[in-house]
């Protein structure tokens, strides 16, 4: 205890009550509790990374919906998808394939 009297006359007595109270409080906040001042920054930052997610793949759904829009409406849009996509051919035809290093 004596530690503690030794601690409290040579620094803290020092020091306007209210201002011991007032770093106190900023402390606690800062470091208590599930929404202290550190958490909720790190809460913010991934708040902003999941709406740049979720205007990136709103962006994606409308460019979805675009080609298949265009795939309901334009049969030959539909037949060079499925040649391009699936490697469809006529039975008449020969499809050669060339892979880009």
């Amino acid at each position: 205890m004596s530690v503690l009297k030794d601690f409290y006359t040579k620094y803290l007595s020092k020091i306007n009550a209210y201002w011991l109270v007032t770093i106190g409080v900023v402390a606690l906040t800062f470091t208590a509790g599930d929404s202290n001042l550190y958490k909720r920054y790190e809460y913010d930052e991934k708040i902003k990374e999941l709406e740049k997610e979720i205007k990136y793949y709103q962006k994606e759904i409308e460019t979805n919906t675009q080609k298949l829009n265009d795939l309901h409406t334009d049969k030959e849009g539909l037949e060079r998808f499925a040649r391009e996509e699936y490697l469809m051919k006529k039975s008449n035809e020969d499809v050669f394939i060339i892979k880009k290093k």
